[in-house]
């Protein structure tokens, strides 16, 4: 058994919260103690009980053996969370995905992303303001992060994909996109440059009690939070809360106040929100100077490298990012 195979199985114990898979990986020596594994034995082990496992060991073996497999063939990466290259700001969160499955590239240690997030049913001015907010982060360098969703989330993807990079976290498996309508954005944010990232096993369902976990990584992965538009009970605000809990800025979109579809956007305006109106705006909150777009989107639909003026934008970020990091 290698560690890979270790590291699957008990990713596939769904009973274990993230902390609880590395414990149990730090003290399981052998196939043969996993194959003794039962439910009174993993409460002595992490220290509270817990309930039957849902499938024997043996069959969580087999099952990290097909991960392996499926892994290989679609080119996803797992990263362990003690793994160099998984992502540092994620990493600091309380109880970080125990291994996250990437397909595509990350952005570079100390480049830092802006989630973008909101209502599925957004207004027309405020779907625009997404795509156009997505748009102007990517010509700065900065990659926008989200969650693939109907709305201020794709259309926050389709921007930032006309002037750079995105990525997006999925509630299911990385091997699947969810929702399905949304497979050619997907493959666009691969061909782009960008990232499908889940914490899900191969095969695992979008199932509802994702959609939360999911969006904690969301903001884990981020920067700045910025709720573009959302209503008073919307999932988007359940990412500002992550993204307080996890000491991000957090922003909202000058074009998603109004009307009912836009309360709960307003009443994060009222508790201490930051109100942007562009990229600019999210630059100043780090201190950065607004740096000239980079070049044009060429006519294939791939975006140029960025410009001069914008890489020595990101550097400013880094550096920036480098003497706060204590405080972030």
């Amino acid at each position: 058994m290698t560690d890979l195979t270790l590291r699957l199985a008990i990713q596939r114990i769904t009973v274990l919260r993230p902390h609880e898979k590395l414990q149990l990986e730090e003290i399981v020596d052998s196939e043969a103690f996993f194959l003794a594994l039962s439910a009174p034995l993993l409460s002595q082990i992490i220290g509270r009980r817990v309930s039957p496992l849902a499938r024997l060991p043996e069959a969580l073996l087999r099952l990290a053996e097909y991960d392996q497999r499926i892994l290989t063939e679609r080119g996803i990466v797992a990263l362990h969370v003690n793994d160099r290259h998984y992502p540092a700001q994620l990493r600091e969160i309380f109880d970080p995905p125990y291994l996250i499955f990437v397909r595509g590239e990350l952005p570079e240690p100390g480049v830092p992303m802006v989630a973008i997030v909101g209502t599925r049913e957004p207004s027309a001015p405020a779907s625009l303001a997404a795509r156009r907010l997505g748009r102007e982060l990517a010509e700065a360098g900065i990659p926008v992060v989200s969650g693939l969703a109907r709305g201020i989330d794709v259309a926050a993807h389709q921007g930032a994909l006309a002037g750079g990079t995105t990525g997006a976290v999925l509630a299911c498996g990385a091997d699947a996109v969810y929702p399905k309508g949304h497979r050619r954005v997907a493959s666009q944010i691969l061909e782009h440059g960008g990232f499908l990232v889940s914490e899900y096993s191969p095969g695992v369902a979008p199932l509802k009690y994702h959609f939360p976990a999911r969006n904690r990584i969301i903001s884990g992965l981020a920067r700045a939070v910025v709720v573009v538009q959302a209503p008073a009970k919307s999932g988007a605000l359940i990412t500002a809360d992550y993204a307080l809990d996890h000491r991000r800025d957090l922003a909202v979109h000058a074009a998603g106040l109004e009307g009912t579809v836009g309360q709960g956007s307003k009443d994060l305006a009222a508790d201490g929100a930051l109100i942007i109106s562009s990229a600019a705006d999210v630059l100043a909150e780090w201190g950065v100077e607004p740096a000239a777009a980079a070049s044009p989107v060429r006519g294939t639909g791939a975006p140029e490298s960025v410009g001069a003026a914008a890489a020595g934008q990101i550097a400013q970020v880094r550096a920036l990012l480098e003497t706060t990091e204590s405080d972030v």
